[in-house]
């Protein structure tokens, strides 16, 4: 049956990620898994992050994309290490695809491992891959339903960040309700309102994240 291959699936990522774990703990690396649809601005919330914690932290990155280099060469032009992983189709990144991308990845000399999930609303939330928390990023764009339509992703993640909110005004999304369904699916839920275009929003993220970096 489908669902006895699906769990099989589950169960090996989930041995993987296990073991990617306790590497990253050895080498005293903290690490998120960053989510969303395509197009709600990962990248660019990578790029602010470090740019205001990188005085502070050693920060590396593992850019995931069914195809194409351009989110990797963006962030390779703030100066830290990073890796791309091409899923050639699979709509997300898996415990063994991070395995073999660490090997490229100077650990130890890190403080901070940020994977920027493939975008997708349903599959990355499904599958570990060794993180300490899984982090999403919602668009205000795409609309206030998502909550709703997609539960697991916001059931999975430890945060919210609700991105480009310069422009709330111009679109018909409802802001408190995206946080009112969020929390009603994840009640500890984290909410983070920012902006990378004003830079609204973006310190108290960033603070509460070197927070919680060892």
């Amino acid at each position: 049956m489908k669902v006895k291959v699906v769990t099989r699936i589950l169960e090996a990522n989930d041995r993987i990620a296990v073991e990617n774990r306790k590497l990253f703990n050895n080498a005293g690396v903290y690490v998120i898994n960053l989510m969303s649809a395509p197009g709600a601005g990962k990248t660019s919330i990578i790029e602010v992050t470090v740019k205001n914690i990188i005085k502070n932290l050693r920060i590396g990155v593992v850019e995931g994309d069914i195809a194409g280099t351009d989110d990797a060469q963006r962030v390779e032009g703030l100066g830290i290490p990073v890796v791309q992983i091409n899923t050639g189709g699979a709509c997300h990144l898996d415990a063994n695809m991070i395995n073999e991308a660490i090997t490229d990845l100077p650990l130890k000399d890190l403080d901070l491992l940020i994977i920027e999930n493939v975008g997708n609303l349903v599959c990355p939330a499904e599958f570990k891959v060794g993180e300490d928390m899984k982090v999403m990023i919602l668009s205000i764009t795409e609309g206030d339903d998502k909550p709703l339509k997609y539960p697991l992703m916001f059931q999975e993640s430890s945060a919210l960040i609700l991105n480009k909110i310069d422009l709330l005004p111009y679109t018909d999304a409802d802001i408190e309700k995206i946080k009112r369904n969020s929390l009603s699916l994840n009640p500890s839920l984290k909410i983070f309102e920012v902006s990378c275009k004003t830079g609204e929003g973006i310190s108290e993220w960033t603070g509460w994240l070197q927070s919680l970096v060892k």
